[in-house]
């Protein structure tokens, strides 16, 4: 069983404390929802997951399997079984979406030639057109089209764990439906003859479990957990909103509080 375990992970951001101790642990066919108001830290946290440059770790650690992932560059952390879903897909012209696939498999040892048949498929159950799988990564794609894109990667390249930041953000409802069902089939039945998916779903709201449905939701303000608890923990959420756990927001200025991310997509929501 693939275990992700986060042990009073601490960081910061351009000098200013963004993770004060974040502690849990994620095991294969798995799904924990992380819920949060903007600016509380909860895109940060899937930052330093996945060691993305500009952040620095200050205290703690993070292991799949034991290896420690903190002590490797991205592409060794995305090897190792890790997969990150962004907020806000990059777009990279030149670069086919194919391709890059490809790229990936030969650098795993595994076989390429089964990628075109199983891009093909993946398309298809999540209707995403096929047309876009030779194009440029996520170039002149809807927000929507592009989370599609995300979750074809996430399904073709089969990871042991998934980090889904905001996978919700910019989709209709039948996008959602059909990017939530396959992340939820990827939790129960895995990838091929693959042990289950283990899932860190990062979120505002709960909409998304109507399809996805979270075993364990945590509460996240001011860059820690304030909360564990069941599925239940989220209907508390939606009936006393974020206000039920005094978190932080806004500074007095009105805009984002420390924990925004200077980082983040320059074009993005400034109150995502």
């Amino acid at each position: 069983m693939t275990e992700l375990v986060i042990d009073d992970l601490q960081a910061s951001v351009a000098g200013k404390q963004i993770l004060h101790g974040v502690t849990l642990a994620v095991r294969s066919g798995e799904v924990h929802a992380v819920m949060g108001p903007n600016g509380s830290g909860k895109s940060t946290l899937s930052n330093v997951l996945m060691g993305r440059p500009g952040y620095e770790v200050t205290g703690g650690t993070v292991t799949l399997d034991g290896i420690d992932l903190l002590a490797l560059p991205t592409w060794e952390r995305a090897r190792a079984g890790l997969f990150l879903a962004m907020q806000y897909p990059t777009e990279v012209p030149g670069v086919q979406l194919r391709g890059a696939i490809e790229a990936s498999f030969a650098a795993s040892g595994r076989d390429v030639a089964s990628v075109a048949t199983l891009l093909a498929e993946e398309a298809e159950a999540i209707g995403f057109d096929a047309g876009f799988l030779d194009r440029p990564m996520n170039v002149d794609l809807s927000g929507g089209e592009a989370k599609r894109n995300e979750t074809l990667q996430l399904a073709v390249l089969a990871p042991r764990i998934a980090i889904l930041d905001e996978l919700d953000s910019g989709l209709d409802v039948d996008a959602l439906r059909a990017v939530a069902r396959r992340v939820e089939r990827a939790s129960r039945d895995g990838f091929g003859d693959a042990e289950p998916l283990g899932v860190l779903a990062i979120m505002h709201y709960s909409r998304l479990f109507e399809e996805l449905h979270p075993d364990v939701v945590h509460i996240f303000g001011d860059g820690r957990i304030l909360e564990s608890g069941g599925p239940e923990l989220a209907d508390r959420l939606e009936a006393e909103g974020y206000g039920a756990w005094d978190i932080p927001t806004r500074d007095a200025s009105g805009g984002p509080s420390a924990a925004g991310d200077p980082f983040a997509d320059p074009f993005a929501d400034p109150l995502a």
